[in-house]
Order: structure tokens, then sequence, then C-alpha cells
């Protein structure tokens, strides 16, 4: 496939393993990969020999950090009108409700989380780390913070998302706090994603899928209603373009972990 991404499925298993293939971009996400996201998704709904999914990043940086700063979104006029690409990158969307675990390995921040938010729960490596930049850059974490305060106490998400660039969450915290449900030997998280999901595609899967949809059902109200006042809490509070990028250019390393 053109434009990041690796597809493979092993039959015997009912095992998809979706790849964001950028690591030279720390797999970031442009325009052509969201789009490929949404078609995977999409295509797993009517392929029955995919009964679950594992979703990881190339290389041994990132799992993902969100949107390609490359990639040119135009926007409508309008406050009540924002158009945001990560919206349809992820299975819950696209209306996939086969399972999805994700293997995280390195960096997952900012637009990550539309995926991570999306899946049913984490796997992790000792190597992994979570922050969300928004708010260094001038920006306000909108639907990133929806996804998280359903993951996340609300403490520990509130922190993440205004601290910005200035710590991360380490793995370990992150296991600590629920966020990640399995932490694993670096290098390990893709091989114990794939044990588990094995073992949820091993089991009938109309009671499987029946499941994961019960789960969301008990966030789909709050979701919702908090995805209606993002658009406007974006356009209202985001910084002109150019100011986000000069804060971008001069920006400093990313702070140290907390670990507690």
């Amino acid at each position: 496939m053109s434009g990041g991404l690796r597809v493979s499925v092993e039959k015997d298993t009912g095992v998809a393993v979706v790849t964001l293939d950028r690591p030279g971009r720390l797999n970031a996400i442009d325009l052509a990969m969201a789009a490929e996201l949404a078609e995977v998704w999409q295509a797993f709904r009517f392929d029955d020999s995919v009964r679950a999914v594992v979703l990881t990043g190339a290389g041994e940086r990132a799992f993902c950090t969100g949107i390609d700063r490359d990639a040119v979104v135009p926007q409508p006029p309008s406050p009540y009108m924002v158009d945001d690409p990560l919206l349809r990158v992820g299975p819950k969307a696209n209306d996939l409700w086969k399972p999805v675990v994700a293997a995280v390995r390195g960096m997952a921040c900012g637009g990550a989380f539309y995926l991570l938010g999306e899946s049913e729960f984490v796997v992790a490596d000792e190597t992994a780390a979570f922050f969300d930049p928004h708010t260094a850059y001038g920006m306000v974490s909108a639907y990133e913070s929806v996804l998280m305060a359903q993951r996340m106490p609300f403490g520990e998400v509130a922190r993440m998302m205004l601290m910005g660039t200035a710590e991360r969450i380490s793995a370990r915290r992150a296991y600590e706090i629920g966020l990640v449900s399995e932490l694993v030997a670096p290098g390990e998280a893709l091989a114990a994603a794939t044990r588990c999901a094995a073992v949820i595609a091993g089991h009938p899967p109309e009671g499987v899928q029946g499941t994961v949809r019960a789960l969301w059902a008990a966030k789909e109200a709050a979701r919702a209603h908090a995805f209606a006042q993002a658009p406007h809490l974006v356009a209202l509070g985001n910084l002109p373009a150019r100011q986000q990028a000069e804060l971008f250019a001069g920006r400093r390393r990313t702070g140290g972990f907390r670990v507690r």
C-alpha cells in the first residue's frame, strides 16, 4: 500500500496486523495515511477472516506522533466548521466493531490518541512514552482530551494535556493509571498484543463483537456530547497557523519523564 501503511492478515489465527509505516517521520499521519486507515477499517468490516486486529508503529522511536506537521488541511472560514482529517482514522469512527489491540513502542503523542482512544486496550513496552504537545504550541487539545478522559483518571489526563511538552508519562506510570493494560520488555509489545488478539480471535465472533459494541455503548453519549463542542473550542482557542509554526520551530526538547 502507498501512503505509509502495512497490513498483514494471518488467516489461521484471524489476526490482522496494521502497521503505521513512516518511521522516518515518527509514524506521523499524513493525509494519504489518514485515508488509507479509513479504507482499511472499512474493508475489515466485510472480511470474515479478520476477527481481531493489532495496531502498531514501525521502528523503535515512535508508535505515532499525530498529524504530520507538513500536512496542509484547508479550513472553512467559519468557527462552526472545522476539518480534522484524524477524525476518521480510528476503527470506531469507521463503524468497525471488531476488537483492536494497540501495541506501543516509543512515543505516542498528540493525534496518536485518536488511535489509542479507539482501541480496546493498549499493550506497551518499557520504552513507551505518552504526552500531548497541543497547549505548548498554542493549540486546543479537544478530541484527544475527550478520548483520553475516557481511558485515564481525570487528574492524570488533565495534567498530561495541560503540561504539554514539559513532561512525558512513562510506560510504568501509564500502566499504573490504567492507560496501559500490560507492560512488557523493550521490543515485545507487538508479540504480546498479538498473543492477546489471537486468543480473542479464537472466540465466536458474534459474542466478541457484541461485547465490543456493548463496551463502547457505555461511553458513547458522553463522547458524542463532548465531540460536539470540540470544533468550536478548537476554532476559538487555536493560535493562527503562523504563530503555531513559530512555536513549533522554536521548540525545546520535551521534558523529563513522570514516573509517579
